[in-house]
């Protein structure tokens, strides 16, 4: 069954995890303290249980984010969490298994419940190793090819570097994790550095996994045949002002989507054609596009311009308020904005940054362009909702350090 987008009004939540989760581990600390940690089957079992719920609830709460607002940090988290979470149920159901079947090899039970949840973080980056090192390589054979197409420049090398600091942190960790020796407080301070660290590639990794589940979907979406408005985003014009490949094959989907609507229901629709003209243009991106669709056949009257806007921010913000002035208020319009693959995840955070609700549709690219450029979407996602990411982050750092010691205490 297809899941439609936008097709609910209220966001979901995730409240219930984190009141279930309290009360689990109050139960297991109760329970461990009673037990003095010899026999912690029972913990285990709350443990179990409280993941497969919190699993549940992520891939719950990951469908309503589609259908409530697709383009959101909190369906990268709940798609690149929930792969965490399943990769610590699986270490605690192997636990499970063993105090089931051997319990008395283990003598402290309360030390391995524990152990099994301080290195969460680095059994995570062992199971997902394979797929760092598949994507860091896929990274790099694109960015090669790129270079060899489009020359040597910083930005074309994204990928690389990506990639280089991706298996880097995997060799690190495993590297450093098998030597500790000295005083209980030096291995103390050992684990303590290592579990920050994992804790922190920990985060980025899902943010990475997350951001390219996010993004297969928005861009396999077809939005609905019903739409008022198609926006066509800029990037770049050839140096005679007319559309670069990139550019036209923004229009070029822009234009399929047109016809199939007409053709399946008859509803005409506006184009709005939005980008600015930059320095070394001889015209606006908007006017090379507005040209463009005439030779395809499109009427003049069905072309709005907007030529003032300089990047994806206020590419969304000005068409806005082209719409606005046309039928007053954009809640009333059935808006699409169509650009490269790659682009249509972040495009679609800022259409709800401006309170416009916006669906996507991604036009496509070379083989060996869009992974690079992916990434350069990646690090535009890390560098807005900072406030957001430090909170999640900082609250996975505080979790380790006080596990941590608690676990050497």
């Amino acid at each position: 069954m297809k899941i439609r987008f936008d097709t609910i009004d209220k966001k979901p939540k995730l409240y219930d995890v984190l009141i279930v989760g309290a009360l689990i581990f109050g139960a297991v600390t109760a329970l461990s303290i009673i037990g003095k940690g010899r026999y912690a089957l029972p913990e285990v079992l709350l443990l179990d249980a409280f993941f497969i719920y919190a699993i549940v609830r992520l891939v719950i709460a990951f469908t309503g984010q589609l259908r409530y607002n697709p383009y959101s940090y909190n369906t990268i988290y709940y798609a690149g969490f929930a792969l965490f979470l399943a990769s610590v149920l699986v270490t605690y159901a192997f636990l499970t298994f063993n105090l089931m079947a051997k319990p008395e090899l283990y003598s402290d039970s309360r030390a391995e419940l524990i152990g099994k949840l301080l290195g969460s973080a680095r059994n995570y980056m062992f199971f997902s190793a394979p797929f760092v090192l598949f994507f860091s390589a896929a990274l790099c054979i694109s960015n090669i090819s790129l270079i060899r197409h489009e020359r040597f420049r910083f930005v074309n090398v994204l990928g690389i570097i990506l990639s280089v600091l991706l298996v880097g942190g995997e060799v690190f960790l495993f590297t450093y994790d098998m030597f500790a020796s000295g005083s209980q407080r030096e291995v103390m301070m050992h684990d303590l550095f290592v579990n920050l660290f994992a804790a922190v590639y920990l985060y980025f990794e899902c943010m990475i996994i997350g951001a390219i589940i996010a993004n297969i979907i928005v861009v396999k979406y077809e939005p609905d045949k019903d739409k008022d408005f198609l926006m066509i985003l800029g990037c770049g014009l050839r140096k005679d002002g007319t559309p670069t490949p990139l550019l036209r094959g923004r229009c070029d989907r822009a234009l399929a989507f047109y016809k199939k609507q007409k053709e399946e229901t008859g509803r005409e629709l506006v184009f709005i054609t939005s980008g600015g003209q930059g320095e070394n243009e001889v015209n606006s991106e908007s006017l090379a596009m507005k040209n463009y669709l005439l030779e395809k056949g499109v009427p003049e009257e069905r072309i709005i311009e907007e030529d003032g806007s300089t990047d994806t921010f206020e590419n969304m913000k000005n068409s806005k308020a082209k719409i606005e002035a046309l039928c007053g208020d954009v809640r009333n319009a059935k808006v699409a904005f169509a650009t490269t693959n790659y682009h249509v995840f972040r495009s679609g955070l800022f259409a709800r940054r401006v309170k416009m609700r916006a669906v996507g549709m991604g036009a496509k690219t070379k083989w060996y362009f869009w992974p690079n450029a992916a990434v350069r979407e990646f690090v535009g996602l890390l560098t807005a909702h900072r406030l957001k990411q430090a909170i999640i982050l900082g609250s996975m750092i505080a979790f380790y350090v006080v596990l941590t010691l608690v676990a050497y205490r």
